[in-house]
């Protein structure tokens, strides 16, 4: 997934998904940074804990919507 480096994606901001494989719910947040491959750093909030982690946009891309 390319973006040019100082443009973010288009993020589904407040978007509830499933985390990979573990399936832990999370809220989709802001584009935090753009990485060297091209892919950004987008912050989510973990429903369950509330805790706040950087996540790769074209990881959350794959997730699952949670229901």
């Amino acid at each position: 997934m390319s973006h040019a480096l100082n443009t973010p994606p288009n993020v589904p901001v407040g978007t509830l998904k499933l985390l990979g494989p573990l399936g832990l719910k999370y809220e989709v947040g802001q584009p935090v940074s753009p990485l060297d491959d091209g892919d950004w750093l987008v912050e989510i909030v973990l429903v369950e804990t509330g805790s706040k982690v950087v996540y790769r946009y074209s990881s959350l891309m794959e997730d699952r919507d949670a229901d």
